[in-house]
């Protein structure tokens, strides 16, 4: 065991030990404990929570008997942005100029309940259009829905395929909200969970449940997911890989194995694991301690295996005439590791509002790879929903996020190189902050209207560019 991940296994289950001391009277909680665990069997790829039959949100009615689960959705995004002081720009900037883009993403689930404790899932997508600037110049991208590789065929492709099997430790069942990617309606309170094939990452990590879907709340990258995890994932965020994950009445602890992309955003994996892979670790605890309010704690630790670069040494041979720009290219080796931690929280407030945020570093000594350029994240917002104003599926939100990275990534920008997002031809340090507001209209059945807006200083870490504001509009259909 190399004593890069002795020291990661080590430090991820400290926290996962202070966070599981941190609530000991949760025993006495367990039964609203349960009703919170099963809510967290949603995952960003479901539908919204279901309602009665009088107010449906699906265009077509869904069983929660049925063996079969076949569903769908489609996203379309409209942003644009007027023209931003800029005192320059390089190959990877955000457009100074006016523009906008379109993104849309439709998807086919496709489930089956082998049996009640076996199911496989199929999931077909497909991505096309483009985001503003095709999703460059900012480490905090205004749409999640982007495919960063434009030249990408449209063709629908494989996004998911895997199985789920539910190991049951106890007789004791809790109920569970059926979606696209767990059929089951209940439970054992504790059991084991395992996860084997095609997924991305944050459908079971890092999951917020008023900060993770970008088809009905926030769009921006950094907002949706900690832009600190530099999660394996290939061009379009899929991974291959297994899961394994323990849930009790009010904890859970979860461990994943990914392929890592061949290369920085690459589209194709590594299968060999001696060489490129990636371990995630989170623990979850969930109680009632505040107010006396649901409230859930996460703990995220990961660490990646790949053909990475180096920016000091990439900086380096920039100063000594090896290079004529610096490039990160040039410094890649296989071996090399990157680690980092995230805090997620989410607490249910009076009148109906919960407070969310995240907390996110990453060593970021080594080439950021496969999700953006962060190496440093804050993130704290509020969301409700409509029921003040008669509009119960209506939801909106305000999140504030301030990115940042490491000064040897600094350097390398400022000197003129170039990351697979960043790249202005220089660089007059700032962290990047970000606002971003939604709201959110039930329009009829399976129908949403959504109205974003956003708004950068320091786009990219640049001070010499911006700010810039992104409006924003989505329709998104669950079918």
């Amino acid at each position: 065991m190399s004593r890069s991940f002795a020291q990661f296994v080590l430090l991820a289950f400290c926290l996962l030990w202070v966070s599981v001391a941190a609530l000991p009277v949760a025993r006495a909680q367990d039964a609203a404990s349960d009703n919170r665990a099963a809510q967290s069997e949603q995952t960003s790829a479901t539908a919204p929570e279901a309602t009665n039959d009088n107010d449906p949100i699906t265009l077509f009615p869904h069983s929660e008997s049925s063996r079969y689960w076949i569903s769908g959705q489609s996203n379309v995004v409209l942003q644009w942005h007027e023209s931003f002081p800029a005192k320059y720009s390089g190959p990877n900037s955000l457009n100074a100029h006016p523009e906008n883009g379109t993104s849309k993403v439709f998807t086919l689930f496709l489930g089956y309940q082998v049996a009640h404790n076996f199911e496989v899932f199929l999931d077909i997508e497909s991505a096309s259009g483009h985001g503003i600037s095709d999703a460059l110049g900012l480490a905090g991208a205004t749409n999640l829905d982007i495919v960063r590789n434009p030249q990408l065929s449209h063709a629908p492709y494989v996004a998911r395929a895997m199985f789920r099997w539910i190991i049951p430790l106890t007789d004791d069942r809790i109920a569970s909200q059926r979606g696209p990617l767990a059929l089951a309606t209940s439970l054992p309170a504790r059991r084991f969970e395992f996860r084997f094939g095609k997924f991305t990452l944050p459908d079971f990590f890092d999951q917020n449940s008023w900060g993770t879907d970008s088809h009905l709340q926030f769009l921006n990258w950094t907002v949706d997911n900690n832009g600190a995890w530099d999660y394996a994932a290939n061009t379009r965020g899929y991974t291959d890989g297994a899961i394994l994950e323990y849930d009790d009445h009010w904890w859970s602890v979860r461990f994943a194995e990914g392929l890592m992309p061949k290369v920085a955003n690459g589209i194709n994996l590594d299968a060999d694991v001696t060489r490129a892979r990636a371990e995630n670790l989170e623990a979850e605890a969930r109680g009632n301690l505040f107010l006396h309010r649901a409230g859930v704690v996460r703990v995220l630790g990961y660490l990646n295996h790949a053909d990475m670069g180096n920016y000091e040494e990439a900086v380096r041979d920039f100063l000594n005439h090896v290079t004529p720009v610096p490039d990160i290219t040039f410094t890649r080796r296989q071996g090399r590791h990157k680690y980092g931690f995230g805090l997620n929280f989410e607490q249910e407030l009076p009148a109906k509002i919960g407070l969310f945020g995240r907390l996110g570093w990453g060593d970021g000594r080594n080439e950021s790879f496969a999700y953006t350029e962060v190496d440093r994240t804050f993130q704290l917002g509020a969301f409700t929903k409509g029921d003040a104003w008669r509009r119960r599926n209506d939801r909106a939100g305000a999140v504030f996020i301030l990115n940042g990275i490491v000064a040897a990534h600094q350097q390398y920008l400022a000197l003129g190189g170039k990351g697979f997002l960043l790249g202005d031809g220089a660089l007059t340090y700032g962290r990047e902050k970000i606002f971003e507001g939604f709201y959110t209209a039930h329009l009829w059945r399976g129908i949403f209207g959504s109205f974003d807006l956003q708004h950068i200083n320091n786009p990219g870490y640049n001070k010499d560019r911006g700010p810039v504001t992104v409006p924003g509009l989505r329709l998104h259909v669950e079918f």
